[in-house]
């Protein structure tokens, strides 16, 4: 009875220790007043922390790897890496500043393109 009650103890102090770590865990991450967006630090899909200096997306890319995107909103610079899933090993895969990207008023467009319906609109 003595053994129960101890794993009990030792289960239950383990609970509060581990829940106390990923609170402060997501402390870290989120400045006090600082809006979340995303689903977190272990979760798939975006994740952005007001005040951070970068934003994550993370997806599936097959069964063996998941592909990370760390895009810097400053330097306007997108990186694209793999991350093995069962070693865990990361691949840098690309990198762009997207500067000049941005500047572009169209590419690869189908009509009607941005600059036809800027016209059309402004003759009305």
């Amino acid at each position: 009875m003595r053994n129960v009650v101890l794993g009990i103890g030792f289960g239950a102090g383990l609970v509060v220790a581990v829940s106390a770590w990923w609170n402060s865990v997501d402390s870290a991450l989120a400045a006090p007043g600082a809006a979340s967006n995303g689903t977190g630090p272990n979760g798939a899909g975006p994740s952005y922390v007001a005040g951070q200096e970068l934003l994550t997306y993370s997806s599936s890319v097959d069964e063996h790897r998941d592909q990370l995107t760390v895009i810097d909103p400053r330097s306007r610079v997108v990186s694209i890496y793999h991350v093995a899933r069962d070693s865990g090993e990361i691949t840098l895969k690309s990198v762009r500043n997207i500067h000049w990207d941005l500047q572009m008023e169209e590419f690869n467009c189908a009509s009607p393109r941005p600059r036809e319906i800027r016209v059309a609109l402004e003759q009305k």
